[in-house]
C-alpha cells in the first residue's frame, strides 16, 4: 500500500478523483483499487459507472504511478496528459455499484521527452477490461503549458 494519500499522488481535485487507493507500486507498474459508489461524478441512476469510465480509471492509475515515482524521488507531482487509448475492451457495459475494481498499469515504454505507453488491466467481479494508454508528461510542464496557451488563438 502507498504511504501517500491518493489526493497527493494525482493532480485531480475533489470529485474528479475516482481511485480510492494505491495497493502497490514498483519501478515499472502500479496496482490501484476503487469501490464503485453511488454519487460518483459519472454515476448512473442505479449507482453504476458506465464502462467507458474504465479508461479514466486506468489513466488515473498511470497518474498515481507517476505521482508515486515523483514522491519516492522527492520531486513534485506534475500534470500529465492522456494522448490516446488503443484497443479498449471491456466485458461489461457498466461497473455495478458496490463492485471492487482492481487496476494494474505496467509501463512498457518511456522516453526522455515524456512520452510513455502503459498496458492496463481492470478486473472486478465478472469484469475484465484492458487497454494500452499513450501518455505524455513534458519535462518542464509549467513552461510547456505557458507556451501552449500563448501560442493558441484567442
Amino acid at each position: 500500500m502507498s504511504q501517500w494519500p491518493i489526493a497527493e499522488l494525482i493532480p485531480h481535485a475533489g470529485d474528479m478523483i475516482l481511485i480510492d487507493q494505491v495497493l502497490r507500486f514498483g519501478d515499472e507498474d502500479i496496482e490501484t483499487q476503487l469501490t464503485v459508489r453511488d454519487g460518483n461524478l459519472f454515476s448512473q441512476a442505479d449507482g453504476s459507472l458506465p464502462a467507458w469510465v474504465g479508461i479514466e480509471l486506468m489513466a488515473q492509475s498511470v497518474a498515481a504511478y507517476a505521482g508515486c515515482q515523483a514522491r519516492l524521488h522527492g520531486e513534485p507531482v506534475e500534470l500529465g496528459f492522456l494522448l490516446g487509448t488503443r484497443n479498449y475492451q471491456c466485458t461489461v457495459e457498466r461497473f455495478p455499484a458496490g463492485a471492487v475494481l482492481h487496476i494494474h498499469a505496467s509501463r512498457s515504454l518511456q522516453d526522455d521527452n515524456g512520452m510513455g505507453v502503459f498496458e492496463c488491466h481492470l478486473r472486478g467481479p465478472d469484469i475484465e477490461a484492458s487497454a494500452r494508454l499513450n501518455v505524455f508528461r513534458p519535462p518542464q510542464v509549467a513552461s510547456y503549458l505557458q507556451e501552449a496557451f500563448q501560442g493558441s488563438p484567442s
